[in-house]
């Protein structure tokens, strides 16, 4: 496999751009909470032990701006929210899986050469 080095402007790197996206804390967690139908934003803070609501918000928020989520809003009492992936965030899901199955091999206690890396993280991504 060859990888092709496009460009080094980092506005336009398609490798950067899909970093920046995915990059953040608790980011892959919750496109993986969504992929699982997980869309209402308790039922994500209760997935995702130990992060504020604060940093789910922000989160959900950098997501929806990057067009990987909707948001919908129901005029009910009390309200309700649900976000969902868009098709731009379910091409994401693949590149989790990846991720997932890169770590197994080669980063975690056990398997291949890598230590565990895992940094505590309870949810396994």
């Amino acid at each position: 496999m060859t990888v092709h080095h496009l460009t080094t402007d980092r506005d336009n790197c398609p490798v950067l751009m899909t970093a920046d996206i995915i990059s953040g804390k608790w980011t892959l967690l919750i496109l993986r909470d969504l992929s699982e139908g997980l869309n209402r934003f308790s039922l994500l803070e209760r997935s995702l032990l130990g992060i504020s609501p604060k940093t789910l918000s922000e989160r959900l928020k950098s997501l929806e701006k990057a067009g990987v989520i909707t948001r919908t809003s129901y005029a009910e009492v009390p309200p309700r929210v649900e976000y969902a992936l868009t098709d731009r965030g379910m091409d994401l899901i693949p590149l989790i899986d990846h991720m997932r199955d890169y770590g197994t091999k080669w980063l975690v206690s056990g398997n291949g050469a890598g230590a565990d890396r895992s940094n505590g993280d309870p949810h396994g991504v």
